[in-house]
């Protein structure tokens, strides 16, 4: 059964077939610029220019700038220089910063040409800041005010500047040299008489971040203070811009799913799945699954050693994959639990001794139950051998403790040497781990059955 949305999808489709746009119009104008967006999304070449050309000019701007890339890139193509000139003017900066980076020179060169030269040379000024910097996803609509206003005069400011600003939330103080001293909300000046001076209310104990800081630091910083636009200043501390919740939110989102790619061992994709050219997505695949089978080797060549053990007691065989599996997945479970304290900022490198000490007493725990728990299943299959039952519990009572040990610490050195600790998440652990817990298995089985 389709849902509300896929009806009303379908509805306006079948308007756009049917050429009846003045009635399609009329619906789309009633939605959410979101809701807008995700419609043309859905439609080809042609039938999106139509539906987008159908909106009114600001309404057009408030959609364009939720488009998916490739969408954006066609209606710029298609657009003509003034429809072009109201685009980019009416966009703020931050948005029309972030389609620029995704649009081929060309079209780069077009837009900007269309631009005024103020804001042709804002633009500039952003896309030289470093790639996932505070700078390059900063906006620099803002509230702007000096510590000699009223709260009075700070409203009569707001009002005739607010329109094109992205956040009204919040005030920004500055002096003569746009060195930031401070920050007062709309809240704190409907409070206070119209009289007070803002250099009374306003906050000196400022949240903010530089230019330089990287997209991680900005998240961390939302996350921690509950904010609705940060601050952004330059090594002088003069403010250049602010961060909004919105480009946090969406930066987080990113962050979550390159993370997820990553810790699936594959290069992250910055278009969505679908979108997605096959072979790109073999590409982005291949390298780590070519590393992750040679690794694995390994365990192969840990096998083969032991091949007179195994001639000996072949039994043992039966008991490797629920080993390791175990001790991957017991792997993966710390790793998982590091990376995301680390991603959070519950934990730092100065926890290495902590994170030791808590696995160790994790690991006692379920190892002891998982190890009883093989003993008796031995047993139970294969009453009598008693030493058998001791080396698979034992090996699993290692295993697990092992595998936890060294889960909770690979993320923490590759964090120590600059990389990127999801890169340490399953399949690198898990190829880790199975070849460690083979040659605990198996070291125990010749000492503990006399193989």
């Amino acid at each position: 059964m389709e849902n509300n949305k896929d009806v009303l999808e379908s509805g306006f489709l079948e308007l756009l077939e049917n050429k009846n746009l003045r009635k399609l119009r009329e619906k789309l104008i009633e939605l959410n610029e979101a809701d807008i967006a995700e419609f043309i999304d859905t439609l080809d070449s042609e039938k999106s220019l139509i539906a987008f050309r159908l909106l009114p000019k600001g309404l057009a701007t408030d959609v364009f700038a939720c488009l998916d890339n490739d969408k954006q890139e066609h209606i710029v193509k298609s657009m003509t220089d003034s429809e072009l000139s109201f685009i980019i003017e009416d966009l703020y900066v931050d948005d029309a910063v972030d389609m620029l980076e995704e649009l081929p020179s060309d079209l780069v060169n077009k837009v900007l040409a269309n631009a005024t030269p103020n804001t042709r040379k804002l633009i500039n000024e952003m896309l030289k800041y470093p790639d996932n910097s505070a700078g390059s996803i900063m906006t620099v609509e803002y509230i702007g005010l000096k510590k000699s206003m009223t709260v009075g005069e700070a409203f009569d400011y707001v009002r005739k500047n607010s329109f094109d600003k992205e956040n009204v939330y919040t005030g920004y103080v500055m002096d003569e040299k746009r060195i930031l001293e401070g920050v007062v909300t709309v809240k704190e000046l409907l409070m206070n008489p119209t009289d007070a001076m803002l250099d009374d209310i306003m906050s000196t104990n400022i949240i903010k971040a530089v230019t330089t800081d990287n997209r991680e630091t900005i998240v961390e910083l939302f996350n921690k203070y509950d904010l609705l636009s940060l601050p952004v200043v330059d090594l002088e501390n003069r403010l250049v811009g602010i961060v909004t919740v919105d480009d946090a939110v969406s930066i987080m989102e990113e962050e979550v799913t390159e993370d997820f790619e990553k810790m699936a061992a594959m290069t992250p994709s910055e278009k969505p799945y679908l979108k997605t050219n096959v072979f790109v997505l073999a590409k982005n695949r291949i390298t780590w699954l070519l590393v992750l089978m040679f690794s694995s080797m390994i365990t192969g060549g840990i096998l083969s050693r032991y091949e007179a053990q195994i001639a000996v007691l072949p039994l043992l065989v039966t008991f490797i994959p629920m080993l390791t599996d175990t001790g991957g997945n017991a792997g993966s479970q710390s790793s998982t639990m590091i990376i995301r304290g680390m991603a959070i900022g519950e934990i730092d490198l100065g926890d290495a001794l902590k994170i030791i000490w808590k696995e160790f007493r994790v690991s006692i725990v379920v190892g002891s139950i998982l190890a009883v728990v093989n003993f008796i299943k031995v047993l139970m299959q294969y009453p009598g051998k008693y030493n058998v039952g001791i080396t698979v519990g034992l090996s699993m009572f290692c295993t697990v403790m092992m595998a936890n040990i060294v889960g909770g610490l690979l993320p923490m050195l590759a964090k120590k040497l600059n990389i990127d600790p999801t890169i340490m998440a399953s399949p690198l652990i898990s190829t880790l781990v199975d070849a460690m817990s083979l040659m605990i298995f198996f070291g125990l089985a010749v000492e503990i059955l006399h193989i």
